[in-house]
């Protein structure tokens, strides 16, 4: 008899049957608020009508066209339409399946845009889990242990981390800055730098945003030694931390930008974003596979894009973000093992730490639990797993955002009183 894979962790033992907007429904119609958002994949909330319409009707004419082989009419809006977000200068999309395959392919057409061999990364960023990107991801020794060797030609540098650090946000973008400066002076020279991989706002990681000067700092660099800057928008864009591209809160200008997740309302697509005279310095045959761009997926996305902008997401994710936040914070002042609530919009952290100060990730988990028991589902992350992150589809109504805050504000209490 198969089973799954007994590795797999399950976050909680709800069995979804249904679900609506930010509401998940269990098999005994058990009602559950999912801020999980699948990772932050079901940007529209479950289900929304609109998706749904366009998936229905795409699958009644045609549900897989390779397209490099033919053509489909969903792929052609969807690039269209997001030429209409994506900043002015990246005109060229090429489409994949996850966020692990879109930073591959980043990375390829990076080396062979500039003929160089490595690339830098942040300190707890995450990439993806396949070869290549798990070997550009720091954001836990989960995702890249006891599959060794790696990738070679990956070096990693500091993240602004105000809280692990324990240093104001300006001394530790000084510090990522002028240890960047190093890294380029003893570990990779930037004749040998092809690109930086950065999130605008460390997911895995324990979500964390960076900051202009850091972000300024970076294409300051690239533009003076010839490297391209990749910023993985994967978990931060479509409206997710408030502003349409997460890297748009720090004057970011990418070279060439991830997108995933959030992007089809649950159904599995990713692309990069880069400008036609870039994309075209990938070599002959580099680009391709066989499900990217499926002609459903390509539907249920430029669906995405009219709900996103007809029922003003952006803006509720921005809105609803600080009352979450403001929420969020007000539980943390009545609980020292709460040490910082952080993020952008619709994804927001709350780090735990014991007595001594260290990362405490059985109270995280604990407390994650809890609040599953209550009737709210949330996901941990961070380096140890030592922050509970908040990250609702972009449809949460204040309303919802005041019962999540209730449930765990009860939870917090119910384990650590």
């Amino acid at each position: 008899m198969a089973e799954l894979s007994q590795i797999l962790k399950q976050a909680t033992g709800v069995v979804a049957a249904r679900g609506e907007g930010v509401l998940l429904f269990d098999e005994d119609d058990r009602r559950y608020l999912d801020f999980t958002a699948g990772i932050g994949v079901t940007s529209t909330g479950h289900c929304h009508p609109r998706v749904v319409a366009a998936a229905q009707e795409q699958v009644g004419k045609i549900i897989h066209a390779q397209y490099t082989t033919v053509m489909h009419r969903p792929l052609l809006t969807l690039v269209d339409r997001l030429g209409e977000v994506l900043p002015q200068h990246l005109d060229r999309m090429f489409f994949a399946n996850s966020g692990s395959e879109a930073i591959e392919a980043a990375l390829r057409l990076s080396r062979q845009a500039t003929g160089r061999p490595n690339v830098i990364v942040f300190h707890g960023g995450f990439h993806g889990r396949t070869v290549a990107a798990a070997s550009m991801t720091t954001s836990g020794t989960k995702f890249r242990s006891g599959f060794s060797p790696l990738m070679a030609g990956v070096h990693v540098s500091p993240f602004p981390d105000p809280g692990h650090f324990g240093w104001p946000v300006e001394q530790a973008t000084d510090f990522a800055l002028s240890q960047l400066d190093y890294v380029l002076q003893t570990l990779s020279t930037p004749a040998d730098t092809a690109a930086f991989f950065v999130e605008p706002v460390l997911g895995e990681g324990g979500y964390v945003p960076a900051n202009e000067r850091f972000f300024a700092g970076l294409r300051e660099r690239a533009d003076e030694h010839g490297i391209l800057l990749v910023v993985d928008e994967v978990q931060t864009g479509f409206g997710r931390t408030g502003k349409f591209w997460g890297g748009d809160h720090f004057g970011s200008q990418p070279d060439i930008l991830v997108t995933a997740k959030g992007l089809a309302s649950g159904f599995p697509l990713s692309g990069i974003a880069a400008s036609s005279a870039l994309m075209e310095k990938a070599w002959p045959g580099s680009q391709g596979g066989t499900y990217g761009a499926n002609a459903v997926a390509c539907a249920a996305a430029v669906a995405t894009l009219d709900v996103i902008q007809d029922e003003g997401l952006v803006q509720n994710s921005a809105e609803r973000g600080a009352q979450l936040k403001q929420a969020l914070q007000m539980v943390a002042d009545k609980h020292e093992q709460i040490t910082d609530v952080r993020g952008l919009g619709l994804m927001v952290g709350n780090e735990f730490r014991d007595a001594n100060g260290k990362p405490d990730p059985v109270t995280a988990a604990a407390v994650q639990q809890e609040a599953a028991r209550r009737g709210l589902l949330l996901l941990t992350c961070g380096a140890w797993s030592q922050v509970v992150r908040f990250i609702p589809a972009l449809v949460v109504t204040p309303d919802a955002i005041d019962e999540a805050a209730s449930i765990w504000s009860d939870a917090v209490s119910a384990i650590t009183t």
